[in-house]
């Protein structure tokens, strides 16, 4: 941006000004304001537009925070029963699973003699 000032290189007497009433460095002034002017409000809307994308992002966030400590709770709790089921007898435990492997083998045995 150059700036220019008036009365460089112009005769004392009119200090510039054509007849017309403006002078060619008054009216590049203008122009180049107007564009600068421009230039302001187009940051301006981009830099409000970048506010809001990131009021949005923080509340986005945040909600994501709440799901995980609550998605964290429940992990917690469910560790917790393991823990109290794995301290208990481990016959017990086997007797469950040999149980549960026998009903799985009937039931497959009884679907393949259905067919």
């Amino acid at each position: 941006l150059t700036l220019v000032f008036i009365g460089d290189g112009a005769p004392a007497g009119n200090y510039g000004y054509t007849n017309s009433g403006y002078s060619v460095y008054e009216e590049e002034n203008e122009r180049l304001t107007e564009s600068l002017r421009t230039k302001v409000s187009a940051i301006k809307s981009l830099s409000i537009e970048i506010g809001t994308e990131v009021k949005n992002q923080n509340k986005m966030l945040s909600e994501m925070d709440n799901d995980f400590d609550s998605t964290g709770g429940l992990l917690g709790a469910t560790m917790g029963r393991l823990r109290t089921l794995s301290r208990g007898s481990q016959t017990k435990l086997l007797c469950y699973m040999m149980l549960f492997a026998l009903f799985v083998f009937f039931v497959i045995y009884w679907i393949i003699k259905l067919r």
